[in-house]
């Protein structure tokens, strides 16, 4: 099985389900067709913007060498994704990180209930089980769950955390929570914030008091701000993903829920619309269901020809 199987098999069978079902005795591409292609893309909430981009290519795609197979229909298709999240052949994983600045100080917004609590926490069993000394910072004062799921986490892989009380002050937690790791020879912070979207302004006055008292601390942090959203949630995590890049500098994406959804095209129509990378994915419940995302492989996943013989 392959990295995306598990996360990306409902999406890639919605996908292929409704392109077999328009092209089943046809022997070349044609209007119909590409409206069937259309409606399939934004059926997985590849997005209205990102959807019109592709489909305009195919059509000149198709205009110009005047027929086309459905086996070059799909290689094209996987292409033109390709080019939309920047893959070319070269492009191999990566490490997500820039460990050589220490502590690498993670900032993880979202709003409650994407799986940000969770997400932080398989990414610190992650780091842990790299060999890095990593610190969590339970910023998200307002919750109370919040910070008992961390601690839990925190307990389970091993590594430290800083809290105070409820309804403290979330940026003195970060300014702790930064020094605390300072002192320690911490390689990695990743400080948890609230989950709130009911005021952007009161965000980004939040999220920039925050800035400002990790940089007392390392001048150049955060290193990341790591924005995390559901991706079974469709347009909600578009809306999530441009109020948040309004109200900070997202440097990075963490996909969560992609193991129960068709709508895998989130992933594609985010990164085309915001040009924000995704550097990870989640695709179960599992500690190990958190995966640095591999953009050839999930091109790949997403267009498996094999599915439109089945």
């Amino acid at each position: 099985m392959g990295l995306f199987d598990k996360g990306f098999k409902k999406t890639n069978q919605s996908f292929f389900q409704k392109l077999s079902r328009a092209i089943v005795g046809r022997s070349r591409v044609d209007d119909d067709v590409l409206d069937a292609i259309e409606e399939a893309l934004i059926g997985s909430d590849m997005g209205v913007d990102t959807t019109l981009k592709l489909i305009e290519n195919l059509e000149d795609r198709v205009e110009r060498d005047k027929y086309m197979s459905m086996d070059e229909l799909v290689d094209i298709l996987r292409d033109e994704i390709a080019k939309l999240l920047n893959v070319s052949e070269e492009d191999a994983p990566v490490e997500p990180f820039d460990f050589s600045k220490k502590p690498y100080v993670i900032l993880v917004v979202g709003v409650n209930g994407v799986g940000k609590t969770t997400t932080i926490g398989k990414l610190a069993s992650m780091l842990r089980a790299q060999g890095k000394k990593v610190v969590i910072g339970a910023a998200d004062t307002f919750r109370a769950a919040a910070v008992e799921q961390l601690c839990i986490w925190a307990e389970r892989a091993g590594v430290d955390i800083v809290k105070q009380a409820m309804g403290s002050d979330p940026a003195s937690v970060a300014y702790d929570s930064v020094k605390s790791a300072v002192a320690k020879g911490a390689d990695v912070v990743l400080i948890d914030t609230a989950g709130r979207l009911h005021n952007r302004v009161d965000l980004m006055n939040e999220l920039t008091k925050i800035r400002n008292v990790i940089r007392k601390v390392v001048p150049d942090g955060p290193h990341e701000v790591l924005l995390v959203l559901d991706g079974s949630t469709g347009q909600n995590a578009f809306v999530q993903a441009r109020e948040f890049s309004r109200a900070t500098e997202v440097t990075a994406l963490a996909v969560t829920k992609l193991d129960g959804s068709a709508k895998g095209g989130v992933v594609v129509g985010i990164v085309d619309q915001f040009k924000i990378p995704v550097k990870f994915i989640g695709i179960g419940e599992g500690v190990d269901d958190l995966k640095v995302f591999d953009k050839r492989e999930f091109v790949q996943s997403l267009f498996n020809k094999e599915d439109l013989k089945s």
